[in-house]
């Protein structure tokens, strides 16, 4: 068997491509927030993770700048050796005392922070208890902790019954980790919390939330899941990005000291990665310091995902339910999805299209998410070229 034989065989990409319809790796030309060039045209962006629209915010722009100019580009090194800085110290202390915890870690990606964590914490004879609906991240993380001989179970999504039956049958002394995301990335969903710190404490478990999509969105100033539930002092790790509220690249632990600790000095995504730049860590640094000062931003982003989820269910488009930033739209199937972006992009709207297999099908969408900076001149554009869409494609 030729190893590239299911690279030579791989043509969806291209049959999408043929037919005008492709919707990824498009890119941007500029960047304005609520607004991106792509083709050499404005379109409204609908579809960024950008969710407090810090990246254009000149004190963001200004601390990377003066970092390139006093630290240079990169740090050449890993955290464990030439790699750590002082903004990297300044960060993880601002972090910290941020979400009410005794200590922070950075990675340099998001991606990286779960495979930094689980398998370092869950190994021979413990066991992950993960969300089926849970980022890839984590489900990388999950099979690189079974790789080690660690045991890896899944519970349906969300619901908490299911859980508590997958955990009842696990070894009462074994070690166990529930993994869930805070709100799940697809659905926007916010996992049921309380609920599930109540089997954890029941079963004796610890519990890892990743917030990437929930700092800056949910929770008292933003502050996440554990903040929106008020339990904060119950969470053991919180983990998350500063690909979106924090307008940067990278990602972050939250847990008590002796955690992070034996996390720095045992993690080898984190021993063998160069560290995050200074560039990166001082954007962050930049955007937390907003955030905390303007929690307003939080309010108005919420604002404007709701008006959307209420204009498009009144327009008649089926929308997930939910209080977060992102808004899917259910289309039903992959061609029509397609057909759908681009009639919405050449209309002058971006979205991002999600497709079987990386959602069931029947549940094909516009994944729709918003920004505290959309204006309502924004929010009502895409939501007349939503209608005129829909109506074309029969869909209202």
């Amino acid at each position: 068997m030729d190893l590239f034989r299911k690279c030579y065989e791989f043509t969806r990409a291209d049959e999408v491509k043929a037919l005008g319809l492709y919707p990824y790796f498009r890119p941007i030309e500029e960047n304005e927030g609520p607004v991106v060039q792509i083709e050499g045209r404005k379109v409204i962006m609908a579809g960024s993770n950008n969710y407090l629209g810090l990246t254009a915010h000149p004190k963001v722009k200004e601390a990377a700048i003066k970092a390139v100019e006093k630290y240079g580009t990169g740090c050449s090194g890993s955290r464990y050796l030439t790699g750590t800085l002082d903004l990297h110290i300044e960060l993880e202390d601002k972090l910290a005392k941020f979400f009410n915890k005794e200590a922070v870690l950075l990675f340099s990606t998001g991606y990286q922070t779960a495979q930094g964590i689980i398998p370092t914490l869950v190994q021979r004879g413990d066991y992950v208890v993960s969300d089926k609906d849970n980022h890839a991240c984590i489900i990388a993380g999950n099979l690189m902790a079974k790789g080690a001989t660690a045991e890896f179970v899944r519970y349906k999504h969300n619901d908490m019954d299911d859980l508590e039956r997958v955990i009842s049958k696990l070894p009462p002394d074994s070690g166990k980790l529930i993994v869930s995301d805070g709100v799940f990335s697809t659905g926007g969903e916010i996992v049921e919390l309380d609920k599930l710190n109540k089997i954890a404490k029941k079963y004796g478990a610890k519990i890892l939330v990743d917030d990437a999509h929930s700092v800056g969105v949910i929770g008292k100033g933003g502050r996440g899941t554990a903040s929106e539930y008020n339990l904060e002092n119950e969470i053991d790790l919180t983990m998350g990005t500063f690909s979106k509220t924090f307008a940067s690249l990278g990602g972050f632990v939250a847990s008590e000291a002796k955690v992070i600790n034996y996390l720095k000095h045992h993690s080898p995504a984190l021993i063998f990665s160069a560290s995050p730049t200074p560039a990166s860590v001082a954007s962050a640094i930049a955007a937390l310091e907003i955030l905390e000062a303007e929690p307003e931003r939080v309010t108005k982003l919420i604002q404007n995902a709701n008006k959307m989820r209420v204009g498009l269910k009144e327009a008649g488009f089926t929308v997930l339910d939910g209080r977060t930033a992102i808004v899917p739209v259910i289309v039903g199937n992959d061609e029509l999805a397609f057909k759908m972006w681009r009639m919405l992009y050449d209309a002058g709207v971006f979205v991002n299209v999600f497709i079987s297999p990386g959602v069931p099908q029947g549940r094909q969408m516009m994944r729709t998410s918003y920004m505290a900076t959309h204006e309502d001149k924004h929010l009502d554009a895409i939501l007349e070229i939503f209608k005129d869409t829909g109506k074309k494609l029969g869909l209202i």
